[in-house]
């Protein structure tokens, strides 16, 4: 049974409660009326520029849309599909649907057609926007099994110009009637959670519960000076139909920044350069490859020397931050060093303008924290789910413990029950799972708190620590309870690695599956004086397997000799979004590639 101790509760006061009467439209409608001439967004050229679009123009153009939307006979509560990268239409589309009491239900680039007709199929969606003909095929084998999927329009084919020259008579006061009519706990969108097994559950998340979240943390004490103004600039390049950049597009629009989009992280450090974004929120593996490619970029010899040298000092002047005593004048005089030589050059890699990031989504390491602290960019790890609207806590400009996920979050409260399971409770917490009672009733305990699924303590101060996935702890032969992810975001952090699965429920030790950074190896392999070669053909080069043992070997360093990883197999395919492996926010789906890798575990790391 579920329930919370009294043991410590986390809880950081909302600023403004939302009323029923509070809706995403009517906040922006009015945002929009009062900040005309202010920039809202900037769009990205193919030239890597970026054009201005103030509110005035942003409002006038989703209002356009708006219209056409109602010439198709769109009504309230109607769903319309969404396959389409991180753009400026994708929020267009998004705030279009809003100002007329629908909502779009996205659905993730890399889908197949068979979990596109799933999501189609749940939540009954009678159009659907394409961004390409590729998606259009997709989307076009789905409708098959969908007929009430009306049309499918596709961006390539000006269908947003379509769409909104199908009613231009429409008035104004028909919008805003829909607008005004709608209720805070109304549904803004469903988000399809990318479980590891069976068919995703579409979490229903109301205009309360973004607000919630959207509204209040720029009003934060601590992190207003990072996130609220007209002089920040956030740029946003996670995928859009996760609840990450779904909530950061709201807040940020909301805190009166200047909000760019971007579709291929490949691009990230060019666009960083043009756009200058203040601060940007990621997952971790973005800031693992940020690190990853400033370490390889330093080529080999005493230039790649002197980068770890000073990576070990700006962490350790990072951890020296969290003492009474401070950074000794020795660590003073070498991080000034460090800061000319090394830690400038990253600082220009992301733009010359970075105050800070919030990392979410997935485990950050604690090395890597301290690192970008140590640097001069403060790192604020927080935690969440979709089914919290994104953040249920956060580290605080000022009250930072790295390797923590921070306080809660303005309005959210947690705490855990006997087993540690980390329970929240909050206005940002979701109306439940669409189509499925059953599955709404197994996330909550009989009092309201919704089960995490996490692991986790929280210490006296309030500060959350995750300690892994409850349906992820591994119990060894032996009895021995290991928490993956302390290996796993060690292991991510070294040049090499791209992923890493551990193992070892019901087996003698604890060993690990590895896969290799494709986009990495070629300069690795250069800078250690190798060929070029394979993924492949470096799956079992002496050179790479003996530098993949020596990162195990410090990773060790940070667990029981019983939890240690002992054996370990180098995969010859990375795990990626594409192929099914990974969530669209860059997490394992650790039971698919238990199940799918089985054989492979048995035979190369338990088998004599």
């Amino acid at each position: 049974m579920n329930t919370p101790t009294e043991k410590n509760i986390s809880f950081t006061p909302a600023k403004i409660k939302i009323t029923s009467e509070m809706t995403i439209p009517k906040v922006f409608r009015r945002i929009a009326r009062e900040n005309k001439k202010h920039i809202a967004i900037e769009r990205k050229t193919s030239v890597n520029t970026w054009l201005p679009v103030t509110w005035q123009q942003f409002e006038h153009e989703y209002r356009s849309l708006a219209r056409g939307f109602i010439g198709l006979g769109i009504q309230p509560g109607d769903r319309v599909a969404l396959m389409c990268h991180t753009s400026y239409e994708f929020s267009l589309i998004d705030f279009a649907l809003w100002s007329i009491g629908a909502s779009a239900i996205a659905i993730y680039e890399t889908d197949s057609a068979e979990q596109a007709q799933w999501i189609i199929e749940d939540s009954h969606c009678r159009f659907a926007v394409v961004e390409n003909l590729g998606m259009e095929a997709i989307v076009t084998t789905a409708q098959k099994s969908c007929p009430f999927l009306e049309k499918i329009f596709v961006l390539d084919h000006e269908a947003l110009n379509t769409i909104a020259s199908i009613s231009e008579e429409i008035k104004d006061d028909e919008i805003d009637a829909r607008i005004d009519n709608l209720k805070a706990d109304d549904v803004a969108t469903i988000i399809y959670t990318s479980g590891t097994t069976g068919k995703p559950k579409g979490a229903r998340i109301t205009h309360r519960n973004l607000l919630s979240v959207a509204m209040n943390g720029p009003l934060d004490d601590d992190l207003f000076n990072l996130i609220t103004g007209r002089d920040k600039r956030n740029l946003i390049f996670l995928p859009m139909a996760h609840v990450f950049a779904r909530f950061t597009n709201i807040m940020a629009l909301y805190a009166g920044n200047t909000v760019g989009y971007t579709a291929d992280i490949k691009n990230l450090a060019a666009d960083m350069q043009s756009f200058k974004p203040t601060y940007i929120l990621a997952v971790p593996r973005v800031f693992e490859k940020i690190y990853n490619a400033a370490d390889a970029s330093t080529g080999k010899g005493v230039k790649h020397k002197l980068f770890r040298h000073y990576v070990n000092i700006a962490i350790q002047y990072s951890k020296a931050l969290d003492t009474p005593e401070g950074p000794s004048r020795r660590l003073r005089i070498e991080h000034r060093l460090g800061s000319k030589l090394i830690f400038s050059k990253l600082h220009t890699i992301m733009g010359n303008n970075l105050q800070g990031v919030i990392s979410g989504g997935a485990p950050l390491g604690e090395r890597l924290g301290h690192f970008f602290r140590g640097i001069g960019i403060t790192l604020l790890e927080g935690y969440g789910l979709t089914e919290t609207s994104a953040p249920c806590c956060v580290n605080r400009l000022g009250n930072i413990k790295v390797g923590s996920v921070g306080l809660a979050y303005p309005g959210c409260h947690i705490t855990s029950d006997e087993h540690g399971e980390l329970l929240v409770k909050g206005d940002s917490v979701f109306d439940g799972y669409h189509n499925n009672d059953e599955a709404t009733r197994e996330a909550f305990t009989e009092d309201g708190w919704y089960k995490t699924g996490d692991i986790g303590t929280i210490d006296d101060n309030g500060y959350v620590w995750i300690t892994g996935r409850k349906k992820e702890l591994i119990v060894t032969a032996g009895g021995k309870n290991v928490a993956p992810a302390v290996l796993e975001d060690r292991l991510r952090g070294h040049p090499l690695i791209s992923q890493v699965v551990v193992v070892g429920d019901q087996k003698p030790f604890i060993a690990a599956l590895i896969t290799l950074d494709e986009e990495m190896l070629p300069t690795w392999l250069t800078n250690h004086n190798l060929p070029p070669m394979s993924v492949h053909e470096a799956s079992t080069n002496p050179q790479v397997i003996a530098a993949i043992d020596r990162g195990i070997a410090r990773a060790n360093e940070a667990v029981s000799r019983a939890e240690s990883i002992r054996k370990f197999t180098i995969l010859t395919n990375d795990f990626t979004v594409a192929n099914g492996y990974l969530t669209a926010s860059m997490k394992v789906k650790r039971g698919k590639v238990l199940k799918d890798f089985a054989h492979t575990i048995e035979e190369k790391l338990y088998t004599k």
